[in-house]
């Protein structure tokens, strides 16, 4: 367990305000804070093999909020709460007085007596998501500073129409265990890239977390999309400061060949286009169930003339020595397997399955890292003391 105390060290050694606010933008929040984000997981995780004991709350309550289907992070979600010793109440606005008319500010409040954690997914609505968020936090600040909540609970972002840091951040932690560290990834290559799919509508905020989070640690982030696939203007200049800070680089090209050509990782992945989520956006709230339909026949029509944006076995071996590594949030569009085309091809994919689910498998303790760093404004200490303890989890 020597690597465990050696990350606890380091630990304790970086600066950070993370007990002080939400975790809802990873481009929020400084490299040393992102580090320990990354360590925290990392200590959990090694815990966990080890068949240690991680509850670090005797009780408690974790809330989730998913406005949008979810497999992994959902569980991913429930894991993190579980492993720090919280239950789980998933908030059903159907079944709540939100339909009522029950304002954000209230139920923000009402949810939270009890509760250490609340997490929301809500990517439907671009321009709402990330907003709702902060609207959340903003009635959980009230709610504790005037006594009504025992506890400010941490809010985390389990993905909104700007960001993914869950995923973003379980990717790079992937992407460390990988390649052996994180100064390992400095002037590595990876290609972010449009992919064709045979559905649309696919929120924008994974490539975003991708170009807004890798481009802070010295990676060479090439965007690539064909024209008309933007993704929100704001955050692609984010990613262009981002690396120009970090001694990295930001490119953006036109064709998937370009993109992979000496990549490192390849992570190809459909995403519908900023006006269009824009526009999906003013429908969904005029609930225009004819003109989304329409809609989804216009982007699909318009997604089938980039058929060539495909990740097979030709273009794997454009990128560097033919073996970059294959990334994807999951579950991918495979070609003959889950549709009949799609974003990758099953050879491609097959070989590169098992990294795939390593890579997700980081989520929940990215999860319980970020709740641990919101809770505890010494979380080193609080793994030491699980150390010391070395409470075996199954007896």
């Amino acid at each position: 367990m020597s690597n465990v105390e050696k990350l606890i060290k380091e630990i304790k050694e970086l600066e950070s305000n993370l007990s002080e606010k939400d975790f809802l933008l990873t481009w929020e929040q400084t490299p040393e804070e992102l580090e320990k984000v990354l360590k925290t997981a990392e200590v959990l995780k090694t815990l966990r093999n080890e068949n240690i004991n991680t509850n670090v709350f005797n009780n408690g309550l974790g809330i989730s909020l998913f406005r949008d289907n979810s497999t992994r992070t959902r569980f991913s979600y429930a894991s993190a709460l579980n492993m720090l010793g919280l239950a789980q109440q998933d908030l059903d606005e159907g079944k709540s007085q939100i339909a009522h008319g029950e304002t954000v500010r209230e139920t923000a409040n009402m949810i939270s007596f009890c509760a250490d954690a609340i997490g929301i997914r809500d990517d439907m609505y671009l321009g709402a998501g990330n907003a709702y968020m902060r609207e959340v936090g903003e009635a959980l600040d009230e709610g504790f500073k005037e006594g009504v909540l025992p506890q400010r609970p941490a809010l985390v972002n389990l993905q909104c129409d700007i960001d993914h840091p869950t995923q973003s951040m379980a990717d790079l932690a992937w992407l460390q265990e990988h390649f052996g560290s994180l100064e390992e990834l400095k002037g590595k290559k990876i290609a972010m890239t449009w992919a064709y799919s045979p559905s649309y509508g696919k929120p924008l905020s994974v490539p975003q977390g991708i170009i807004g989070l890798m481009t802070r640690f010295g990676m060479d982030v090439t965007l690539a999309h064909p024209e008309g696939y933007d993704l929100i203007p704001e955050v692609v200049e984010e990613a262009k400061k981002n690396a120009e800070l970090s001694g990295g680089s930001f490119t953006q090209v036109n064709t998937m060949d370009e993109a992979f050509k000496d990549a490192d990782i390849v992570y190809p992945k459909s995403w519908a286009p900023y006006h269009v989520m824009g526009k999906r956006t003013d429908l969904l709230r005029a609930n225009d169930q004819a003109g989304l339909k329409a809609l989804e026949q216009e982007c699909l029509a318009q997604n089938a003339n980039h058929k060539d944006w495909h990740c097979t076995e030709e273009k794997m071996k454009l990128t560097k020595g033919g073996e970059a590594l294959y990334m994807h949030c999951l579950p991918a569009d495979i070609t003959g397997v889950s549709c009949e085309e799609g974003e990758v091809t099953e050879g491609v994919f097959e070989k590169y399955r098992i990294e795939t689910y390593k890579e997700a498998s980081w989520k929940p303790y990215i999860i319980a890292a970020m709740i641990m760093n919101r809770k505890y404004k010494e979380p080193a200490l609080v793994l030491e003391q699980l150390l010391k303890e070395a409470d075996k989890r199954v007896k």
